[in-house]
């Protein structure tokens, strides 16, 4: 089966940085902002799937902009690929100043989840068709950040990572 869009997936989750959430600096904890993540691309993992999910990996944080508190921030999660079991998560963290209302993107974070039936084995999610310009370019780089993960594991020799020697070695 086959979804038209991942926009079907597409979660968003606003909240603000309130003063127990903080650092000594009065911004967000990272692992305050690491659990919105998660739970932001489990719901969209679920919604995708349509399946309980699991967390399998976070592949990527960026921390780029200190949150301060008092700031509103909207996590947006979206599938941006599925595999067999699992899928990519790609999300982007946007924070309102609380002065200016100007929303900027401050972080950003890559996640794999795996979809389990009810016994907590893995199960058949459906594929994604990406259709905007965005979509398709985070769809076509989850396979080569699939390998590369599979590679630094050693669950995957480097030259049966075919998608990396095209990127590297032009085959």
């Amino acid at each position: 089966m086959e979804f038209k869009t991942p926009n079907n997936s597409r979660t968003l989750m606003t909240d603000m940085v309130l003063p127990s959430e903080t650092n000594p600096l009065n911004n967000l904890f990272g692992g305050e902002l690491l659990a919105r993540m998660d739970r932001a691309a489990s719901i969209a993992a679920r919604r995708h799937s349509r399946r309980i999910t699991v967390t399998a990996s976070v592949n990527h944080v960026a921390f780029n902009q200190a949150v301060p508190v008092g700031s509103v921030v909207t996590v947006e999660a979206a599938v941006s690929r599925a595999f067999n079991s699992s899928m990519e998560v790609y999300l982007d963290v946007w924070m309102e100043d609380r002065f200016s209302g100007e929303r900027t993107k401050a972080n950003e974070a890559i996640y794999t989840f795996v979809a389990v039936d009810e016994n907590g084995k893995p199960t058949k999610v459906p594929q994604l068709k990406p259709e905007t310009e965005l979509e398709k370019e985070r769809f076509n780089g989850a396979l080569r950040r699939k390998q590369l993960s599979l590679v630094l594991a050693g669950k995957m020799k480097p030259n049966e990572a075919t998608e990396l020697r095209a990127l590297f070695m032009g085959e």
